[in-house]
Order: C-alpha cells, then sequence, then structure tokens
C-alpha cells in the first residue's frame, strides 16, 4: 500500500482507530470514550445493527428502525471519538496508518480490527443473488419483500401445481439463523393464510430446512436440537438433514436426487470472517479469521488488536471461541480497558477471558432453548428469557421499549405490522423472485381486489 508521506505530525495524545461499529467496535469506543485518548471509528455503514434480530425484520415482525441506530447517535456522546462514513482498503503496519478508499489516511497508535463476518457461500458466491443471508438491512428487506410477494402472486394463481412451488420457501443452514427463520416464516404464513387470504390455504405453502449435517443445531446439545426438530416439524416445518445443496437458482434448489422448486430461498449454511487478513498481508485461519494472542493482539503486531467474528481468538483450552456477539461485547470491553492502561504505563494486564452467558435460539412462539454449559432450558420459560435478554441488548431504552410494545402487542393479536411491498417492485416482478402469469379466476369465484402495499 504506497502512504502519500512517510513522517507523521506531531501530536500530543495518544491515537485509537476502531474498524467496525459491530457489537465488538461500538464496546470498545465507548470503554475509551470521555478519555485522553483519540478515538476514530470507520465502518462503511453510518448505523449500527443489532443481527439476532434481524429475522425479525426480514418476516415482517419488526421494521428496520426497531433493531437500528446510528453510530453518530451511539456515541455522540463521547466528545474524544470521531466517527467517519468509508471503506477501509489496507492498513500500512511500518507507517502504522489505516487507508480508506478514496485516498484519505487514518494514523494510529493502536488499531482494533472489528469488521464481522459475513455468508460463506462456499465457493459458490454466484448463489447469493438467489439466496441472499441476514447480515445487512437490505438482505433482510429482501427476503422480506420476496416472502410477501410471494403470498400476493399466489393469490392471483388457480393452478394448485404452480401455487405450490411459488409458496415453498427454502431455508439452507440449519444453524440458529436457520432455525429461527423457519419457525417465523411457518408461523408468518399460517396466520396470514388463516386471516387475510381467500384464494390460498394452508395445504399449498410449505417451510423446508437443509442442513449438511446428520442433525440441526450442531453446536447445541443434541436433547436441545431434538426437541427443535420435534416443535418445527409440528408446526409443518420439512427438515431435511445431512444432504449437501450441489445447485440453486431463483426458481429451484437442488440436492442429490431431488429438486425442490421453491418461490424464496434463505441462506444460513455458514459464516466467514471479513477479508481483514489480507490487509495485514497474512493468510487467516479458520473461516478466514485472524489468530490473535491471549491479549487480542494480532501476532508480530502488538500495536494491532482484532476482536469478534473477525479474530481467531481461543479459550483456555485451546478452543476456538464462538462467533457470537457476546464474545465480541467481552472482548471490546476488554480491550478498551487495556489500552487505557497501556498508554497509563501499566504492564499487569492479565490476558482475555471469555465468561459463558449462555447460547440461545427461538424456535416459534412460547419455544426457544437456551445451552448454559452445564444446564439447559427449554420451551415457554426459555422463550420468555430469550425475549428479555435481547431486549436489554438493544442500543438503548427507545429501542427496548418500542421492541417491547411491539412484541407484547404481537403475541395477543399475532398481527405483523411491518408488511409493505414496494410497489415498483410489484410492477417490475421484483429482485429475482419468480413471477407468475395472472390467471382468471374460477367459475363463480369472485376475484380478490389487489392493493399496492398489503397493510396488516
Amino acid at each position: 500500500m504506497s502512504q502519500p508521506h512517510t513522517k507523521r505530525a506531531a501530536h500530543s495524545r495518544p491515537r485509537v482507530v476502531i474498524v467496525g461499529a459491530g457489537f465488538g467496535g461500538l464496546a470498545c469506543a465507548g470503554g475509551l470514550g470521555n478519555t485522553d485518548i483519540d478515538v476514530t471509528v470507520i465502518d462503511r455503514r453510518n448505523h449500527n445493527l443489532f443481527q439476532p434480530l434481524l429475522y425479525q425484520v426480514a418476516t415482517a415482525a419488526l421494521s428496520p428502525a426497531d433493531i437500528a441506530e446510528p453510530v453518530r447517535r451511539t456515541l455522540g456522546r463521547f466528545r474524544n471519538v470521531r466517527v467517519v462514513l468509508g471503506e477501509v482498503k489496507g492498513v500500512d503496519h511500518a507507517q502504522r496508518c489505516v487507508a480508506l478508499k478514496g485516498g484519505d489516511f487514518f494514523p494510529y497508535d493502536r488499531l482494533v480490527i472489528a469488521t464481522g463476518s459475513e455468508y460463506n457461500y462456499f465457493g459458490k458466491d454466484e448463489w447469493k443473488a438467489y439466496a441472499p443471508g441476514l447480515k445487512t438491512i437490505h438482505e433482510a428487506r429482501l427476503i422480506r419483500h420476496r416472502l410477501l410477494a410471494a403470498f400476493e402472486r399466489a393469490e392471483r394463481i388457480f393452478d394448485p401445481v404452480e401455487r405450490r412451488k411459488l409458496l415453498t420457501f427454502v431455508i439452507i443452514g440449519g444453524g440458529p439463523t436457520g432455525v429461527e427463520m423457519a419457525g417465523a416464516i411457518s408461523e408468518l404464513a399460517r396466520y396470514m393464510i388463516a386471516r387475510d387470504f381467500r384464494t390460498i390455504g394452508e395445504s399449498d405453502f410449505e417451510v423446508v430446512l437443509i442442513e449438511a449435517a446428520p442433525r440441526i443445531l450442531s453446536a447445541f446439545p443434541e436433547k436441545l436440537a431434538a426437541y427443535a426438530h420435534h416443535y418445527l416439524n409440528g408446526i409443518g416445518v420439512r427438515i431435511i438433514t445431512d444432504r449437501r445443496v450441489t445447485a440453486l437458482d431463483d426458481r429451484s434448489v437442488f440436492l442429490d436426487g431431488e429438486r425442490i422448486d421453491t418461490g424464496c430461498v434463505i441462506w444460513g449454511a455458514g459464516v466467514r470472517a471479513s477479508p481483514a487478513a489480507d490487509w495485514l498481508g497474512r493468510a487467516g485461519g479458520r473461516q478466514g479469521r485472524i489468530p490473535v494472542e491471549s491479549d487480542l493482539s494480532v501476532k508480530d503486531y502488538p500495536d494491532i488488536y482484532a476482536i469478534g467474528d473477525t479474530a481467531l481468538a481461543l479459550d483456555e483450552n485451546g478452543a476456538a471461541l464462538p462467533a457470537l456477539a457476546q464474545v465480541a461485547k467481552q472482548q471490546g470491553v476488554y480491550l478498551a480497558r487495556r489500552i487505557k492502561k497501556e498508554f497509563a504505563g501499566s504492564r499487569d494486564i492479565p490476558p482475555f477471558r471469555f465468561h459463558n452467558r449462555g447460547n440461545t435460539a427461538v424456535i416459534g412462539r412460547n419455544a426457544a432453548i437456551f445451552d448454559f454449559g452445564k444446564w439447559t432450558l427449554k420451551g415457554r420459560l426459555a422463550w420468555f428469557l430469550w425475549a428479555f435478554v435481547h431486549v436489554y441488548l438493544l442500543i438503548n431504552f427507545e429501542k427496548r421499549l418500542l421492541v417491547t410494545v411491539q412484541w407484547v402487542f404481537r403475541y395477543f393479536t399475532r398481527q405483523r405490522g411491518a408488511r409493505i411491498i414496494d410497489e415498483d417492485h410489484i410492477r417490475s416482478g421484483g429482485d429475482g423472485a419468480r413471477t407468475q402469469p395472472v390467471h382468471e379466476p374460477e367459475p363463480g369465484r369472485k376475484e380478490r381486489s389487489q392493493s399496492k402495499e398489503h397493510l396488516p
């Protein structure tokens, strides 16, 4: 990476650059707030996003604004923290400088890489156009549009075979995201069909969950996975395990010896770290993550740290820490304390230790699982605990209040208030979703008028 200058301007205060405004980056920036350290937070998006609830945006339970907030608002109370909207293209560790696309450079005394992860298509990146994941607001909106548009198109089709194809929804990946999406789509579909549609019935739709491993939720104890499998079967989800997807397009998913026609495909089959390892000119470890020392510093670069999904950190037993929000947040808090002590001249700083608060997944209404290691929890109580934890982890009181009110309302009414479809997508067929011809109604059947926007 070329550097326009070799000498850095004199600076009296230490400088910390944090790349990424996710759980880890925000926790680190907040821990360094209102100190005598100049902090610069760089992100290519202007908002932070509570990804654990992104599937509820995709299934019309919440709006994007309910789980996202501008980074400047989050960090605005810290006068020593500067927020920069931009995309990093490289790191010059010799000059201790971060370069952005467009030519801007930001010098640092300490660099924190917290750029998160993206979905792994295992060498089939062309599948992303047909099977979006759930990492961004754009992807959640795209999935929501394809789901809702499929029901609207199906209402106009009187060929039962074509209607069944259009209302078959396929989720690839049986981890927490896939399980949560399968349960949410099944419940959304059953309620909408019973209440709002006249042509289609419950027998017309199907949710298919595909997992390449022998069972779903492989990171959870087998008894919790079995409970989730049984619950999903009970609400009509077809689960296919121990089989891999060999091909897919906008109309079909292909397995060994089977073709599944579909109106919407969702990807949740694995993640890989952001390409931050390339900035340092080194190969990433497992899933492309940057190997770090016990103090979260990158090997051979004591002034560069990596945290969250982009870091390959090990626990006391040598096992890799999972790519979870609680790991990233704890690492960010720890690193802020460590950096403050380093600049204060302290050398007596213990290594990072992760404290497991439990792993969880929600399966459906009144059904969730919790794995605390030594003990587990499932069912209605786990669902209430899941709801409490996720509301608590939202970024501020306003978001907690908004989400709580909407969840309480939806719990008693089953209404979903974010079911708006952009009329431009309806006219164009919309973002790769399959388009079906409009058929005349059957004799004696009254055609139901269609609205551009399907309101609850």
